[in-house]
């Protein structure tokens, strides 16, 4: 929990708006992948095809595109985001490495790998100072 609380501590120090335009900027992008993936059912089923051998290959199609949805819009309003950025990283990561476990798609390889590294970064830095958490937090 101390560690937590320096991470607030410092992000709330360090925010700057062009930070919270990115967070919301992946946040909006989570957010139209999930409601691309619900409504174009086949398309997920190419993209989870590399795993449905695997244990559990059925889960992930009923876990990817609600996550995105849900944590889209969590990540936008800033709303407990280091959860919903965590809940992003097995199905960024699986997306990584569906480029090499399929067939190769270096555009979706690259968009895979930064946002990824952007949600890395967000379970880090956190919502910082201009988002619902924040808010929250100061009404207490």
């Amino acid at each position: 929990m101390g560690r937590v609380k320096r991470l607030n501590k410092w992000a709330n120090a360090h925010t700057y708006y062009p930070l919270d335009l990115i967070r919301i900027a992946l946040g909006v992008f989570l957010f139209m992948k999930g409601v691309e993936f619900m409504s174009n059912p086949i398309e997920m089923a190419e993209v989870v095809r590399p795993f449905q051998d695997m244990p559990g290959g059925m889960i992930l199609l009923h876990y990817i595109a609600p996550a995105h949805f849900v944590g889209g819009f969590l990540i936008v309003v800033g709303l407990l985001t280091r959860w919903a950025a965590l809940a992003q990283l097995p199905i960024l990561i699986g997306a990584v490495l569906t480029n090499f476990l399929g067939v190769m798609n270096t555009s979706n390889l690259v968009l895979a790998t930064i946002t990824l590294l952007v949600c890395i970064f967000f379970v880090f830095y956190g919502s910082g100072k201009h988002s619902a958490d924040y808010y929250l937090k100061m009404q207490q």
